[in-house]
Formats: structure tokens, C-alpha cells, sequence
């Protein structure tokens, strides 16, 4: 007997083998529950967090719309602190829907991925 790993959880293993965060391209990471959606921006090499956003703090719920408004604050968070290019990890989740949303409006706000 193994220890079996969820598909989601093999498919973030293989993500994050990849991508890395570094100070000049941090990485842009999502994480999408049921009620909200988040995203940060982390300096991997420097295991620091250099900007946030999510859902629940703007009183919104969980939908397209929310993605998009929390995908602008996060660019423009981004950009007030000089963070113009990032790495983005959509966390196992597949690139559609409210993940998609959130990296349009980011690449609307002014980041590049």
C-alpha cells in the first residue's frame, strides 16, 4: 500500500517544479475555494509575500465578476510597489473561469506573465 495523492495535488506538484518566484519576476500565485478567490504575490527566494488580494475582504462572493475586481487590485497593488513582471501560478486549477478572469484583469492592471 501507497500513500495516494489526490490528481489536483499531483498536478500542483508538477506546477511548482517549474515556476519559482524570484525578485525580479515574483510569483503570482491563485488559490480558489468555494465562497472566494485569493492571490499573492511571493518572493520565493526571499520567502516573503510582496503583495495580496482576495475576495473576501472586497465583500464580494465568489463569481467572474469578483475574479476581475480582485485581479485589478492585485495589478495595481503590484504596480504601486514596481512589480511589472511576474510568474503565474494557477495553483492545479485548470486555466479557466474565474482563474482566467483573475489573469486578464491582472494583464489589464499592467502585470506580464
Amino acid at each position: 500500500m501507497g500513500i495516494s495523492i489526490k490528481p489536483k495535488q499531483k498536478i500542483k506538484y508538477r506546477i511548482r517544479k517549474k515556476i519559482n518566484g524570484t525578485p525580479d519576476a515574483p510569483r503570482l500565485s491563485v488559490f480558489r475555494s468555494n465562497k472566494n478567490i485569493y492571490c499573492q504575490i511571493i518572493d520565493d527566494v526571499n520567502g516573503v509575500t510582496l503583495a495580496s488580494a482576495n475576495s473576501k475582504t472586497l465583500g464580494l462572493g465568489s463569481n467572474k465578476d469578483s475574479a476581475v475586481a480582485v485581479g485589478k487590485l492585485i495589478a495595481e497593488r503590484a504596480v504601486s510597489k514596481n512589480i511589472s513582471k511576474v510568474v503565474f501560478d494557477r495553483n492545479g486549477n485548470l486555466y479557466h473561469g474565474r482563474i482566467k478572469a483573475l489573469a486578464d484583469a491582472a494583464r489589464e492592471g499592467g502585470l506580464k506573465f
